[in-house]
């Protein structure tokens, strides 16, 4: 099975590099099969010229400049339009996300579970100087979902995540063009009767760059894609709903 990661960047020169080459490390001394689309955002840096200095030595690793207008969320669904993979995982650019736990994702996917998502906030999970303004908010919201979806799941709104392809095809059309869009993957696939494994995973707060999420634009657009789903779920009458059984 082969897994293509693609990771949004938005003026990372600082930090591309480390995470890229981690990635690429990590996933060869595991032998598995890979390639890293690195979707650059309309950067004013170096972040495109950076990743095509580490593809010309390994041509695994590729860089593209996103063709949709700039945001986080066309970035992914950029790169969600052109990986290659069997399976693709969503990581970010800023070395937030751990190149183990993406190994931990890949053996999920191998075990047959059509989804892999990683939480946080369970025991194993290991958290770094999150700052606490997110973090607050980050637990309102995902309180909400699982309240609102019943679900048993506590990280929705992680980006970090891997799908095998053919539950990236069945949840199209993606609606989300900011950061909602890590709320839209996991909800659709999950409503959509997709199967998932959840593991603890770390995540460590940036070195290098500034943070591109604001949380003042984004309440009412993660709202919207949640409320959205809802009622796909419960007003559709299944029509979305994969048809035949997962896990």
């Amino acid at each position: 099975m082969k897994l293509s990661v693609v990771i949004p960047a938005n003026n990372e020169e600082g930090s591309i590099a480390a995470t890229v080459e981690g990635i690429a490390a990590k996933l060869e001394d595991e032998a598995i099969e890979y390639d890293v689309l690195v979707i650059d955002d309309n950067s004013s840096d170096r972040t495109k010229e950076v990743v095509e200095e580490i593809g010309a030595a390994n041509p695994r690793v590729r860089s593209l400049a996103s063709y949709h207008p700039p945001g986080f969320g066309f970035a992914v669904r950029c790169g969600l339009e052109q990986f290659s993979g069997d399976a693709v995982a969503i990581m970010m650019a800023d070395g937030s996300d751990s190149p183990e736990d993406l190994v931990t994702y890949y053996r999920l996917l191998e075990e047959g579970y059509e989804c892999a998502f990683g939480s946080r906030f369970i025991r194993g999970a290991r958290v770094i100087d999150y700052p606490r303004t997110k973090l607050i908010m980050n637990r309102i919201v995902n309180l909400g979902i699982r309240v609102l979806f019943r679900l048993g799941y506590n990280d929705t709104t992680n980006a970090f995540k891997a799908y095998r392809r053919e539950v990236i095809e069945a949840i199209q059309p993606l609606l989300s063009h900011h950061f909602n869009l890590t709320v839209e993957l996991p909800l659709k696939a999950v409503v959509r009767g997709y199967s998932y494994g959840v593991v603890p995973i770390s995540w460590t707060n940036r070195k290098a760059g500034v943070s591109k999420l604001a949380l003042s634009e984004m309440g009412s657009r993660y709202l919207f894609i949640v409320l959205y789903v809802f009622l796909e779920q419960h007003l559709s009458r299944g029509d979305y709903r994969r048809r035949a059984g997962g896990r």
